[in-house]
């Protein structure tokens, strides 16, 4: 048995090949497929199984591109209520690669019709697990594909769906644990979920993998599966943080099967007359430098997203849904354009007319006018007087680590319709706790006119006079 994972870090999610005796299953797999069945051709696999853990509601699937390019059959949960052909699976139901067998366990909590698939050698023969009503999964085996349900130091979130079905899901959750629980320590566990996902109720560490054991003795969320359940739900909630507008859209395109695509196909360069033609049209443009290049000189009315792992995620907090997308991009543009397209496509971003065909320079040499703003230091910030000072942090970040007395608190995505809170008539000096996130938020208020001061590279937790509680959010 191999198994070999594909960690998408932006996303903080990881996609398995699992291979044996030649044959291939391919496990909770990322829109930009052809990725996987490259790994899988290069080793002489054959992928003859797409399994899909639960309706994703951070991602577009791949199972159909899979299905199209290799034939492969899709194994989703019976109770998805997908749209398309698939081989619907539930409690106990099993599946043979090679000399793997894969045996299904409905696990729901993160979403209703979750299911984990327990990994076994073909011919073992049945094992109970002690304290596990694990009818149909009832041979102990030596890995879990865990999807949404038990994660490396965390759990899978169970608000996605609406606060009124919170706490069911929570409470599903936690069967679920007390489930995971009876498992012997030596399991491994392969979730979809890792680190940098906002599918998670709290912090997940950097490993794409863990085990029973170490979860038992380091994940807290886990350790109180046998609390009582309101105790179980307070702990499941803390940990919550805000997750992006995208995922709206996400579960009702992966029901319904998304357009296969075949390949990643990019769009060309654009004139700056084009550019300008397309924002008239109803584009965004969004700008994938560095912040302190985007300061110094950017097409009015862009929003700065840097090109680094998060930038679908803000994108799709930030750009409507299925509003078109021009890009301008760092150097070399061509490789910028496949990473930056590649991550839009897997959230369902498709209408790319193009990027900026020789990037702000070509703007500024077309006549066209450039926005700037100033550029400050943590320190500078700290000494002025004349500014208001902006957090768009999380709000479980002002909680956790303290805010800056007198200080606005607003956070990045919610800004575009909180923007009437701040003043006009002096400065706004944007944080965060890095500089990525104030990038963006400036942009934003530049866009709407405001005078914007940047604190480019530290942020709130380094401010050199003691932090104060957030005031309490009004009921």
């Amino acid at each position: 048995m191999e198994i070999l994972p594909f960690q998408t870090a932006g996303l903080g999610d990881t996609s398995y090949l699992l291979a044996s005796d030649g044959e291939a299953v391919l496990v909770d797999p990322q829109r930009d497929a052809w990725r996987f069945l490259e790994a899988a051709s290069k080793r002489g696999w054959r992928v003859t199984h797409v399994i899909e853990t639960h309706v994703h509601n951070d991602y577009v699937s791949g199972a159909l591109e899979t299905r199209a390019a290799s034939g492969a059959e899709i194994v989703a949960p019976a109770r998805g209520g997908y749209e398309f052909e698939t081989i619907g699976a539930d409690e106990g139901d099993t599946l043979e690669v090679g000399g793997i067998r894969l045996t299904a366990a409905a696990t729901p909590g993160h979403t209703p019709e979750h299911l984990s698939w327990f990994v076994t050698d073909a011919g073992q023969a049945a094992a109970p697990i002690d304290g596990g009503d694990v009818a149909g999964a009832a041979t102990v085996p030596t890995a879990v594909f865990s999807g949404g349900s038990l994660l490396v130091g965390s759990v899978g979130r169970t608000d996605l769906l609406g606060l009124t079905l919170a706490p069911a899901l929570a409470a599903d959750q936690q069967r679920t644990l007390r489930r995971y629980a009876a498992l012997p320590d030596s399991v491994s566990i392969l979730p979809t979920h890792g680190a940098g996902s906002f599918c998670s109720a709290g912090p997940v560490t950097g490993r794409w993998y863990t085990s029973i054991g170490v979860e038992r003795g380091s994940n807290p969320v886990f350790a109180a599966a046998e609390a009582p359940e309101g105790a179980f739900r307070s702990l499941l909630a803390a940990g919550l943080g805000r997750y992006p507008a995208y995922y709206a859209h996400m579960a009702g395109i992966n029901r319904t099967g998304p357009r296969i695509l075949g390949a990643l196909r990019l769009p060309g360069p654009l004139t700056p007359e084009a550019v300008a033609d397309a924002v008239t049209r109803g584009a965004a443009i969004v700008d994938g430098r560095d912040r302190l290049a985007f300061a110094a000189g950017h097409v009015p009315g862009s929003i700065n997203v840097e090109l680094d792992t998060d930038f679908a995620s803000y994108v799709g907090w930030l750009v409507p849904f299925g509003k078109p997308v021009v890009l301008v991009l760092p150097e070399p543009a061509e490789e910028a354009a496949v990473e930056a397209v590649t991550q839009l496509l897997r959230i369902g971003y498709e209408w790319v007319p193009g990027w900026l065909g020789g990037g702000i320079e070509a703007w500024g040499a077309a006549g066209r006018e450039l926005a700037s703003y100033a550029v400050t230091s943590l320190q500078e910030a700290a000494a002025a007087d004349d500014a208001t000072i902006l957090d768009v942090r999380q709000p479980r970040e002002w909680r956790d680590e303290g805010v800056i007395p007198g200080s606005r608190q607003i956070f990045v995505a919610d800004l575009p319709a909180r923007m009437a809170e701040l003043p006009r008539d002096r400065p706004v000096t944007v944080l965060c706790r890095t500089g990525y996130r104030a990038s963006i938020a400036a942009s934003l208020l530049d866009g709407a006119g405001f005078d914007v001061r940047l604190v480019a590279r530290s942020g709130a937790p380094k401010w050199p006079r003691p932090l104060v509680a957030p005031e309490p959010t009004p009921a």
